[in-house]
């Protein structure tokens, strides 16, 4: 059995205001080996955004310990988490993400760019061309579907070779036929890449895909039998 590239213990998140303290996510443990497929489902508002964003190290839990790739993401500061974003995982969201003032192969060089990275367009182009965008390569956001968006989003976050690769929802701004092509695409592009993926949906569907289904109920987390 391969070892463990994500490890979540004890971990809780809660948010206090004038009103009281709204407990988010209630002492979560888990595993997930490398190359690995994981689904974290649960119904909106159950805490599974909120869980993904703190396995990235976007948010930080009021207790409890994530390991990433052997590095304990929250004995690091803010500023050491980012490299080790940058350097470990890649996003897909369900808005896309994309920079509206630059083209389909200037937002897939980004990532590339930040690493210093020499052969960018090169790298860029050629996966844009495996995610059938060849001739898009020059169009901005604003001209693409939402499908071509998120294609754009998979080659953004698969150009850079990720050992993880966290989805949010990816399908969720898009309609049926579009999110099963951009579904099809994810799990060709993973298993290619032999990327550790760990996917929040609400789509039962989706989540079958998936080795394993760990499902988040009002803040807490069981496994799927």
């Amino acid at each position: 059995m391969s070892e463990s590239i994500i490890s979540v213990r004890n971990l809780c998140k809660s948010v206090s205001d004038s009103t009281g303290t709204l407990h988010i996510l209630h002492d979560i443990g888990f595993d997930v080996r490398a190359q690995e497929t994981v689904a974290i489902v649960g119904a909106s508002g159950s805490g599974k955004s909120t869980l993904l964003s703190i396995i990235a190290g976007l948010d930080t839990p009021s207790a409890g310990t994530v390991q990433l790739c052997g590095q304990d993401l929250f004995a690091r500061d803010e500023d050491a988490r980012a490299v080790l974003r940058a350097q470990k995982v890649g996003f897909v969201f369900q808005s896309f993400q994309l920079l509206g003032n630059l083209t389909a192969l200037e937002n897939v060089m980004l990532p590339l760019e930040l690493d210093g990275r020499k052969d960018a367009r090169k790298l860029a182009g050629d996966m844009l061309e495996r995610v059938g965008l060849a001739s898009r390569v020059h169009a901005y956001p604003k001209v693409l579907s939402g499908g071509e968006q998120q294609r754009v989003a998979l080659a953004r976050a698969f150009v850079v070779k990720p050992a993880v690769l966290l989805a949010d929802e990816p399908t969720g701004s898009l309609d049926f036929a579009t999110g099963a092509t951009i579904m099809d695409l994810m799990f060709t592009l993973n298993q290619e890449q032999g990327t550790t993926l760990v996917l929040v949906t609400h789509d039962r569907q989706i989540a079958q895909r998936c080795q394993r289904r760990l499902i988040v109920d009002a803040g807490r987390l069981h496994e799927d039998s």
